[in-house]
């Protein structure tokens, strides 16, 4: 096993299609974890959602997150960030970014109609500023 400084940490978060697993705190203080699609904006990890989605009336409580992102094809790898999240409510640039997370999970084609689509569904643009992170490399060899 080895460690990923943040500029391995951010291709590895980049690459293909992986998951971001999002935990959050709920308001009887359990955890709650779902995946999503995301991308980076420089060092924040960003993605989309609903306002009435469970992890998002945790972060408008609770804005502490905990963020795992894992490669499940040997020699495996992960990258964990810890940080806080920002909630913008359909930002001007909010097409932009839907379209940018979409198109990095199902193509150019479309990922314009789907990045559409989720500025009819969500509502928010989750920014989450990183505080810190583990990124681990070549767990079995």
């Amino acid at each position: 096993m080895r460690e990923m400084d943040w500029a391995e940490s951010r291709r590895f978060l980049l690459h293909g299609t992986r998951t971001a697993k999002v935990a959050t705190v709920g308001g009887d203080s359990r955890p709650h974890v779902v995946p999503v699609w995301f991308t980076l904006d420089q060092d924040d990890l960003v993605f989309s959602t609903i306002s009435r989605s469970v992890k998002a009336r945790n972060l408008a409580r609770v804005p502490r997150v905990a963020i795992a992102v894992d490669d499940e094809i040997a020699p495996f790898g992960f990258v964990s960030i810890t940080g806080r999240a920002e909630l913008v409510e359909r930002p001007e640039d909010f097409l932009v970014w839907t379209t940018r997370i979409a198109t990095r999970y199902v193509g150019d084609a479309r990922g314009r109609e789907l990045g559409r689509t989720f500025i009819e569904i969500d509502d928010l643009f989750v920014r989450v500023r990183m505080e810190s992170f583990v990124g681990r490399a070549e767990i079995v060899g």
